[in-house]
């Protein structure tokens, strides 16, 4: 096995492990009250951690074993999951890019702005065609449960770094200053006409404000906050397939300078 083959067996054991990262980061993004209702945002990133862990195996087997078809076969396959890589860092980058937070006195939390996600997100996933099941997904999750056992002053749940779904949808909107009763009550708005979601907060744990604009928005705010950390594992696998690409295109050449040695001495003998 020449040197670059076994460079390259090598460093496709490495890709091999960052698949397993990547598929880390898929089974975290999937396990997300948000993405668990948003199914279309759960699987990119697992998907590609699985197709890379294939191609990684192929990659290995032929650099190895010094097996042409495999090293074409994954060459042409590694060559595709670096566009689509690529492709997907770039989508979610745009996507991602705006921010529709913003910050409010006295509370250590942010209140969210549908209006400041870009238009592609809330096109695609808080439509009405999708929000109603998205909604109903949310109401039966523990996301809102978990804030009336984890604070009970309201110097505790100011001071808390919650997630922007629990901003958006478990509480109004801070503008229109309703009085602190636990996490999930708000009484007596002092500003009702501050915005259309002040008049949409229920006190009723069922409704909440699930058919607030600001819940919306918060899950938004979440994938974005997701993704985000998820481009992070996105750009340190596709500057390792790259350079175990480049490291493969000599191992096939170098295969297939042995082939045609091998030819050539068996054309002698």
């Amino acid at each position: 096995m020449g040197v670059s083959n076994k460079i390259t067996a090598v460093l496709n054991f490495v890709a091999l492990l960052s698949s397993i990262a990547i598929i880390g980061a898929g089974f975290w993004l999937s396990s997300k009250a948000d993405n668990q209702c948003t199914h279309f945002f759960r699987w990119p990133v697992l998907i590609l951690g699985i197709l890379l862990l294939v191609v990684s195996l192929c990659g290995f087997i032929g650099a190895f074993w010094n097996k042409k078809g495999f090293l074409v076969f994954y060459l042409f396959c590694m060559a595709l999951l670096i566009v689509l890589i690529l492709i997907l860092l770039v989508f979610a980058f745009v996507v991602t890019r705006p921010d529709g937070s913003y910050s409010v006195p006295g509370r250590r939390y942010k209140d969210y702005r549908l209006g400041g996600f870009s238009s592609w997100l809330r096109e695609h996933v808080t439509n009405s065609g999708n929000w109603g099941k998205i909604r109903r997904c949310i109401a039966e999750s523990d996301v809102c449960v978990k804030l009336d056992q984890e604070y009970v002053t309201a110097d505790q749940f100011f001071a808390a770094h919650i997630s922007p779904l629990q901003s958006g949808c478990c509480k109004p909107p801070t503008v229109c200053g309703y009085t602190y009763m636990n996490p999930t009550m708000w009484l007596n708005p002092v500003n009702p006409n501050a915005d259309q979601d002040c008049y949409l907060w229920n006190n009723d744990q069922t409704q909440l404000c699930y058919n607030c604009h600001s819940c919306k928005a918060g899950l938004l705010g979440n994938l974005r906050s997701e993704w985000r950390k998820a481009n992070v594992i996105l750009i340190v696998a596709v500057v390792i397939l790259i350079w175990v690409y480049l490291i493969a295109c000599c191992a096939l050449r170098n295969a297939q300078t042995e082939e045609l040695f091998r030819r050539y001495k068996q054309g002698w003998s």
